[in-house]
């Protein structure tokens, strides 16, 4: 059955010692990836993770840490909001600058004041899995997709201990809606409907669903490829029913 094979995939792949890598650029990968030193930019490059590409997003510290020369959090909370807008603006960081700027200059001053300036405390106290979900959610401009995958990033690639991992979920996006589309565990119909990709995570994993992201994200990206999908080598062939017909 495909659903005990994509379980079975992905636990396997949750379990591999793998090598973390936020961003392509190694400097950039480095800064955002150290958990031990600067655990306020992998929060900052969370924060900075919407309506442009992930390497974008993720790259946003590392250039602020060129332009201040440190990135130290006391620094980074003694620049003024008006000194983030001109950052933002003359380096053309995001696709919405003056936002942006706001929810980076917000997320500093809440690691701050909430945290003793050490964006550890938000994970490091073997919490439950929806204790940091709700931690990342009351940062400004942080939804459920960007705090679901903080929390699952910390999880799986961090190997952060939590008390549980129920409330990590799945986060759809387009290789994924396509995965579960194409395996028929959604219908057609179904595929923008994020609760429906949501909760079919939740029944074939209950106890960690956001265990499949990785797994499902890879396999779109790589073998279930929108156009021409290389399904002699995909390793669901025999299970995958192989719904392709008006695709993503």
């Amino acid at each position: 059955m495909i659903e005990e094979k994509l379980k079975e995939v992905s636990i396997a792949e949750y379990n591999k010692q793998k090598v973390i890598k936020l961003v392509e650029d190694e400097e950039k990968n480095k800064l955002v990836s150290d958990l031990i030193n600067y655990p306020h930019a992998f929060v900052l490059a969370c924060a900075m993770d919407r309506q442009i590409t992930a390497e974008r997003a993720w790259s946003i510290p590392y250039q602020i840490k060129q332009i201040l020369g440190t990135f130290s959090i006391e620094k980074l909370y003694n620049v003024s909001l008006e000194e983030y807008k001109k950052i933002f603006h003359e380096n053309k960081l995001h696709r919405f600058n003056d936002d942006m700027a706001k929810v980076f200059y917000s997320t500093v001053h809440k690691i701050v004041e909430e945290y003793n300036g050490d964006a550890s405390n938000i994970w490091n106290d073997n919490p439950s899995s929806a204790t940091v979900v709700s931690r990342f959610l009351d940062f400004d401009g942080m939804g459920i997709k960007i705090s679901t995958m903080a929390t699952n990033l910390l999880s799986r690639d961090f190997k952060i201990p939590l008390s549980d991992y129920y409330s990590i979920d799945i986060s759809p996006d387009a290789h994924v809606k396509r995965v579960f589309k194409r395996m028929g565990l959604i219908k057609e119909k179904d595929i923008q409907n994020i609760d429906k990709i949501v909760y079919k995570a939740r029944s074939i994993n209950p106890e960690f669903p956001g265990i499949l992201d990785l797994t499902c994200w890879k396999l779109g990206k790589n073998t279930c490829r929108p156009k021409n999908p290389k399904c002699n080598s995909c390793i669901f062939e025999a299970e995958c029913p192989k719904i392709i017909d008006n695709d993503i």
